[in-house]
């Protein structure tokens, strides 16, 4: 009967012993998990570049502004807000040099277009240029403001066709008809601005 009872006692006792070394080790890995969440979680976070452009008046305007780039994975979404300029539609697009020394903006060249395409509307199957942003309207007191995204673009990543860094945004006195050639004859460059880190 002693027998039995030290033999019971000792099978309890390893017993309990093995099962808080379990315990342990699914502790350290739980623990280790979480290390590696957060710093999937920092990597992500600091994996978007932001690019901030002030907009200086061209051609005797009063036209200023300024645009934010932010990417985010694959996507870039620039948002721009303009003012002193006059009420209707407005051109906007990306041009292929960061350089805004002349008066009249034309220092910055013509549009970007990297992959040799026709001047046309976003996204069109006909072709566009990857500078080709578009339109937007300004009200009655010059201030206007466009949101545009897409994965077209990137920030200094390197691709020569899609890397905006290097180039300048460009905003028109008139509007983009998106067929004429080469540049939709959106007018005069009223503002300039190299999208430059």
């Amino acid at each position: 009967m002693k027998k039995a009872t030290i033999f019971i006692l000792a099978l309890t006792l390893s017993f309990t012993v093995a099962c808080k070394g379990e315990k342990k080790e699914t502790e350290t890995t739980t623990e280790s998990d979480v290390e590696k969440t957060e710093v999937q979680s920092e990597t992500t976070t600091s994996e978007a570049k932001h690019v901030s452009v002030s907009l200086e008046s061209k051609s005797n305007s009063t036209v200023t502004g300024t645009v934010h780039f932010t990417q985010e994975g694959n996507i870039v979404t620039m948002v721009a807000t303009i003012s002193g300029l006059s009420e209707g539609t407005h051109a906007i697009h990306l041009h292929e040099k960061a350089d805004c020394s002349s008066d009249d903006g034309t220092s910055s060249g013509g549009h970007w277009n990297p992959t040799a395409q026709p001047h046309g509307k976003w996204g069109a199957a006909e072709g566009f240029h990857k500078g080709d942003i578009g339109n937007f309207e300004a009200d009655a007191d010059g201030n206007g403001s466009i949101t545009f995204t897409s994965d077209q673009w990137c920030i200094g990543c390197g691709d020569d066709t899609k890397d905006i860094l290097g180039k300048a945004i460009i905003v028109h006195e008139g509007t983009d008809d998106f067929t004429s050639q080469p540049s939709g004859a959106a007018g005069t460059r009223v503002s300039c601005g190299g999208v430059i880190e």
